[in-house]
């Protein structure tokens, strides 16, 4: 599912008939979410999971254009997910 199918999805869900609040509704959410995870909180909704900034180390890594060449790879931020117990289930069952 692209973005443009969830915002489709999403105004048929909510019974919108114009499918630019749905637009508004889905950039809202990832804009509060972003702003979050920038403050470092993190986000959790019940039931679905966890949206987590979670810090990388530094390694040493392979360069791939000289692949007998070692590179640092520097530490970093980085956003996780941690999917919920219900989301879990949900996905498990559906076979």
């Amino acid at each position: 599912m692209n973005k443009q199918e969830l915002i489709d999805a999403l105004a048929a869900k909510l019974n919108l008939t114009n499918k630019q609040e749905a637009e508004k509704i889905l950039h809202g959410f990832v804009d509060v979410i972003t702003e979050s995870l920038k403050n470092g909180q993190e986000v959790n909704i019940s039931g679905f999971g966890s949206f987590v900034v979670m810090d990388r180390s530094s390694r040493m890594g392979v360069n791939p254009q000289n692949p007998g060449e070692k590179i640092q790879i520097p530490a970093t931020r980085v956003p996780k997910f941690r999917a919920g117990k219900n989301l879990k289930d949900a996905v498990r069952t559906n076979k």
